[in-house]
């Protein structure tokens, strides 16, 4: 029986999520050959502040985008994510070596950028460690966090990820592009777009937009709602407010001039996403994998400045999006997407889906897998003297990265 450990923190949903994708792979993929144990990094092993985290990181990027992004963009270089994740070891050492000793792993995976260097660090202070692997879960304009040489592998999910582990002073032997992860329940349950239509009861002939804005239901929603309403447009309107009921309540008590759907907190993405034919959303690096794995275009309102600016870029690049930062900007782009007809959106959802990773998360759990099957690798701690293969030795600590 192997056990994995998967490090992760509730500082955005799309860690959770990932960690749970690779899990329930893992599981579905080795039974009774494998336990998997996800703990929450920030929550469990972290002293103040950092345990409270999960709470700060939503409450800064809903109320301070333009110092979020700044303060990433001074961060992003290798000389400074190192020097502040080395500053986090120092203060999270003796709650992180005991997470280590806690749970025993035969590969630990981590799925948070803050958490790598730290968790590595902590590691490296064992007399022995498992591979540590690394799954990358920003979709494309990745930070320096994210990058340590030490890793024994790292899992980008895009081309431009791994050019930044390149430059992050990372082999390309330590990589693998591999996608996002996304749970594999989302592909298994898609159906053809005429079959989830007619379980959902939408209209089987008119265009069908879905606007959404996470499980919270952040975000423009109503005002971008209000302005496509405004158009007077052949389509029909589905608005998934999550759990802000208040939001809910607004949108039930408003006048539409199509056809429109309201709901509260949703389980069935890949049912709504298979019956759609527009997805109008922030540029969340989950949401925009799940949206081209089922071949959906995307009208892009909002980014996190600096982590999912490149993931608007990816998008508009391919040619499976816009980026539309205003209500009236969402509303006249949508506007010429129905003037296009059938054809322009067949033509985006073809590219949607070309840029799409269904077996990522297969993938990355036999990826995983392999790692596990490894013996455990020294460290050092107790003979520091290694003897190199010209016969030089020299003397090493765990903290030092050593390439030759």
């Amino acid at each position: 029986m192997k056990r994995i450990l998967l490090l992760m923190s509730d500082t955005g949903g799309g860690h959770r999520a990932a960690a749970e994708a690779i899990r329930d792979a893992m599981l579905q993929r080795y039974p009774n050959q494998v336990e998997l144990e996800m703990i929450d990094v920030f929550r469990g092993y972290s002293p103040f502040p950092f345990n409270y985290m999960p709470e700060f990181y939503p409450w800064l990027i809903n109320h301070s985008k333009s110092s979020w992004g700044l303060g990433y963009k001074l961060s992003n270089t290798r000389k400074r994510a190192k020097a502040l994740s080395s500053g986090m070891y120092v203060t999270m050492e003796r709650n992180l070596r005991r997470m280590m000793r806690e749970h025993p792993a035969d590969a630990v995976v981590c799925v948070h950028s803050v958490l790598t260097r730290p968790s590595m660090e902590a590691l490296l202070r064992l007399e022995q460690r498992p591979p540590f692997v690394v799954v990358v879960t920003d979709l494309v304009s990745t930070h320096m966090f994210w990058y340590d040489r030490r890793a024994d592998l790292t899992l980008v999910p895009t081309e431009p990820a791994f050019d930044l582990g390149m430059d992050g002073g990372l082999r390309a032997d330590q990589m693998r592009v591999t996608g996002l992860p996304v749970h594999p329940h989302f592909a298994e349950s898609l159906t053809d777009k005429a079959s989830a239509r007619a379980a959902l009861g939408w209209d089987a002939d008119l265009p069908a937009i879905v606007l959404v804005g996470g499980g919270d239901g952040m975000g423009p929603l109503f005002k971008t709602a209000r302005a496509i309403n405004s158009k007077h447009l052949r389509c029909q309107l589905i608005i998934i407010a999550g759990r802000n009921k208040s939001l809910k309540a607004r949108l039930d008590e408003s006048h539409w001039n199509q056809p429109t759907r309201t709901y509260g907190f949703v389980t069935n993405m890949p049912q709504l996403m298979a019956a759609a034919d527009v997805l109008v959303t922030k540029a969340g690096p989950a949401t925009i994998s799940e949206a081209c794995i089922a071949g959906l275009p995307m009208i892009l309102y909002d980014a996190i400045p600096g982590q999912e600016t490149g993931n608007v870029e990816y998008v508009v690049q391919n040619n499976a999006g816009v980026f539309a930062p205003s209500p009236r900007a969402v509303a006249d782009s949508l506007a010429s997407w129905m003037r296009e007809g059938a054809e322009g959106l067949k033509r985006r959802s073809d590219n949607a889906r070309r840029i799409g990773r269904p077996n990522a998360v297969w993938d990355i759990a036999e990826q995983i897998w392999a790692m596990a099957q490894q013996a455990p690798i020294p460290t050092y701690r107790r003979n520091p003297w290694l003897e190199l293969t010209s016969g030089r030795r020299i003397r090493v600590t765990p903290s030092r990265e050593y390439w030759w």
